[in-house]
This record gives C-alpha cells, sequence and structure tokens, in this order.
C-alpha cells in the first residue's frame, strides 16, 4: 500500500505542476492589459506605464511564474488588482459558498443516480427500466443553465416556494442561518445535478448488469440469497469502481458547472468571482481560481485511486 500510495502522490505533484505551467501560459497569451483596464480606456499613457510596473507586468513571464509558485508554497496568492484584497481571502470568502453548492449537488447526484441505476438494472428491459433510461436520456440532454432557468420559473415565479436568486449567508447576524442558506442553495444544487446524476445512474445501470451476469451471483442465488440482498450486499460493491471513475469526473464538471449556474441564481461563489475577474483583466484572480479548481480535481482523482484500492484490494497488487 506504501508503494502504491507514493506513486500516486508522485503522479499528483506532476500533475500539479503540468497544470500551473498550463494554466500561466493560457493567461499570458490572452490578449489585453490589466492596467488599461483598472485606469479606462482615456488613461494617459504614462500613468498605464507605471501602474503596469507597479503591478509586476514589466517583468518576464518566467519570473512572474516562479514568483507565482513560491507564493503558492508559502500560502501567498497575491492581492487583486481590481479589488484591491489579498486573493487567498477573497477565494476563501467565495469558497464558502461554492464548496457546500457542489457538495450538496455531488450528494444530490449520488442519490439519485444509485437509485435510477439500481432499479433499471433490477427491472431490465422492463417498462421500469426503459421508462428511467428515458428519462436520463432527457436529462443528458437539458443544459444545466436552462434548467435552472425553468426552476426558477416554476418555484420561484410560479409557485412562490424559493427566492429567485441570492444568497443570506450562513449567519443569522443579518438575516441568514444554515437552513435559509440551505434552501438558497437546493435549486442550483438540483439545476446542477440533474444533468450528472443522468449520467451516472447510466453508468450504475451497465456496470450493475455486467456484475449481475457473474457467476458468483448466480451462485449466492443458487444458496439461497434473495435477488435483493444479492443485488445490494454483493453486486453493488463490484459494480463501483467504473461509477467512482465516473463520480470524481463529476464533480469537476459540478465544480465547473457552478460558474454558469451562480450566476444564472446571482450566486456570490468562484465561479461569480472568476466571471467577474474575467470582465475586470483581474488575471491574478482569475489564475488562482483556475489553479484551485485544478488542484481539486486532481485531488479528487488521487481520493478516487485510493478508493480503487480500497473496493478492489487487487489494484494494489497491480500497481495500476
Amino acid at each position: 500500500m506504501a508503494v502504491f500510495l507514493l506513486q500516486r502522490l508522485g503522479t499528483l505533484l506532476a500533475t500539479l505542476l503540468a497544470a500551473s505551467l498550463v494554466v500561466f501560459g493560457v493567461l499570458e497569451v490572452l490578449p489585453g492589459n490589466a492596467a488599461q483596464v483598472l485606469l479606462g480606456p482615456d488613461a494617459a499613457p504614462e500613468a498605464v506605464v507605471e501602474l503596469t510596473r507597479q503591478l509586476g507586468l514589466d517583468q518576464p513571464a518566467w519570473r512572474r511564474y516562479l514568483q507565482w509558485i513560491a507564493g503558492l508554497l508559502q500560502g501567498d496568492m497575491g492581492t487583486s488588482h481590481a479589488y484591491g484584497a489579498p486573493v487567498a481571502g477573497l477565494i476563501a470568502e467565495r469558497m464558502a459558498l461554492t464548496l457546500p453548492l457542489a457538495l450538496m449537488a455531488m450528494a444530490l447526484t449520488t442519490l439519485l443516480a444509485l437509485a435510477a441505476g439500481v432499479y433499471a438494472a433490477a427491472h431490465h428491459n422492463r417498462p421500469g427500466d426503459l421508462a428511467t433510461m428515458a428519462l436520463a436520456q432527457v436529462g443528458i440532454a437539458i443544459p444545466n443553465f436552462w434548467f435552472a432557468i425553468l426552476l426558477i420559473l416554476l418555484f420561484s415565479v410560479k409557485l412562490q416556494w424559493f427566492a429567485a436568486g441570492g444568497f443570506p449567508g450562513w449567519s443569522a447576524e443579518h438575516g441568514g442561518g444554515v437552513l435559509p442558506a440551505l434552501r438558497a442553495l437546493l435549486l442550483p444544487a438540483v439545476a446542477l445535478a440533474v444533468v450528472q446524476g443522468a449520467i451516472l445512474a447510466r453508468i450504475t445501470r451497465s456496470a450493475v448488469l455486467d456484475v449481475l451476469r457473474e457467476d458468483f451471483v448466480r451462485t449466492a442465488r443458487a444458496k439461497g440469497l434473495s435477488r435483493r440482498a444479492a443485488l445490494w450486499g454483493h453486486v453493488l460493491r463490484n459494480a463501483m469502481i467504473p461509477v467512482v471513475t465516473v463520480m470524481g469526473l463529476q464533480f469537476a464538471n459540478l465544480l465547473a458547472g457552478t460558474i454558469v449556474v451562480e450566476n444564472v441564481f446571482y450566486l456570490p461563489g468562484l465561479g461569480r468571482l472568476i466571471f467577474q475577474s474575467i470582465a475586470n483583466r483581474d488575471l491574478v484572480v482569475v489564475r488562482n481560481c483556475v489553479m484551485l479548481l485544478a488542484a481539486m480535481v486532481v485531488l479528487v482523482n488521487f481520493v478516487v485511486d485510493l478508493l480503487y484500492a480500497l473496493i478492489d484490494p487487487r489494484v494494489q497488487a497491480r500497481g495500476t
């Protein structure tokens, strides 16, 4: 297990290094000047040059990259050009909304997908299976931002059960609190979960059907084990490896999807911060936000690899 863990840690660090090079390089080739954006189109050229120097944008790219990496290793993400505040503080403030939203959406995705996928596999080629897969196909075809708008029209405008947007905060001091905050995140989480849940349900169904055809399942049934007990006690665990793989990838999709959904519901999360920073040409914030999302994706994949080893010990033996 120690060798397996060291191999995965090495892969994680190498992936993070490659991701940092890609993120920095892509943002460097984008057109525009942060100093010009901050000062406005009518600013004097001398003022633009001076602000460019103050922001350190006149230095070579390789030097700014090394300074950025050195700052990250020390926990310093720099200062936002547009907000004039530490980037780490801005991200921490926005992650207090985005991370719970992504986790809530992932929980809804998992519950929806496992229930639908196992049900469809247990009723293979019967009306329940066909109806479930038809609904899943519809869910896959729906863009999450369009579904978010439909949820607002139905539950906020028509039924008036939820607010159309905004976030009251986690603190009860200003009219917020845990329950009002979770209530405000419910519709965005559903908008994110439906599409991902539809994909995962189809994967779960296929994986469960493959395991149901294995000899050990027939042996367990021949020994008197009920179909329900065999399905939930033996089949599902052996079908979880492809499901866990997709779940890891879906968490990355959920984080990316928050950028659009947060803007639809006007939520002050990380996605809205990225959107506003791109508009302001605040590349310091954009760079660190994108790198954070990339690091979270890599970390999730690392956790998925560890779950492989726990679900199926043969993964450790193969060292893959």
